[in-house]
């Protein structure tokens, strides 16, 4: 008997180890009901799920939350919803943010496509943030890299017109290859102009992951590409 294996898509992450504390599985228990958002329930109505209307920013791969926290608090009079596939970091990110009383935040323990293509509606955000995803700095692997032009093509649609996609990264070539991919993508058009990357702009926090990097003499690029049309 023949067995049939359907091929799967190429992710851009790989699931790591890593043991959520007991505060974190506690959220989980205390706060997923207030804040997750699940893939089941399909595409997402914002006004009901936030019960107002208010501009909305993305993030993909938010980590341990830590950036994303900050914004969501310095920013009240918007709407985030977090995107991650690690359990620690979003049991992590509801916690703290049940612990601050955030009413602005919503999050999706699932992967980045398919939320994206499942489950929020087109040109509704006005800005989209992915901030130091895996480089997959080996040139064999640069294909598990999520900026590529179909993910670019999603992005786009969900964002609305003059809505902006920032990007940030420690990887100097991935920077080049993000410049690249945007540059090629159809209509979108780069803040700073053609090949320039932009000053970290003053809503993104310094995040620990960049701090590290700097002190490993690592530069930061930041790009931001307004969606036109």
């Amino acid at each position: 008997m023949k067995t049939e294996f359907k091929q799967k898509a190429i992710r851009s992450y790989v699931i790591r180890g890593g043991r959520m504390t007991d505060a974190q599985q506690k959220a989980f228990d205390q706060w997923w009901p207030h804040y997750g958002l699940s893939l089941h329930d399909g595409m997402i109505e914002l006004e009901q799920v936030f019960g107002r209307r208010a501009e909305l920013v993305v993030e993909v791969g938010f980590g341990m939350g830590d950036s994303l926290l900050a914004m969501a608090q310095a920013e009240p009079e918007k709407d985030f919803i977090g995107i991650e596939v690690h359990p620690p970091g979003v049991g992590r990110l509801i916690n703290e943010a049940g612990k601050a009383g955030l009413t602005n935040l919503k999050v999706y323990l699932a992967d980045a496509l398919d939320v994206l293509e499942d489950c929020l509606p087109k040109a509704v955000a006005a800005r989209f943030q992915l901030y130091f995803p895996d480089p997959w700095h080996k040139k064999k692997h640069n294909k598990r890299r999520i900026v590529q032009p179909a993910f670019v093509e999603q992005v786009r649609q969900l964002l609305k017109i003059g809505g902006v996609f920032h990007m940030a990264t420690d990887w100097e070539h991935y920077a080049e290859h993000m410049m690249e991919a945007m540059l090629e993508a159809p209509g979108f058009v780069n803040q700073a102009g053609d090949y320039l990357y932009s000053p970290r702009p003053d809503f993104r926090p310094i995040t620990k992951f960049e701090q590290r990097g700097e002190r490993l003499g690592h530069g930061v690029w930041d790009l931001l590409f307004e969606r036109r049309d």
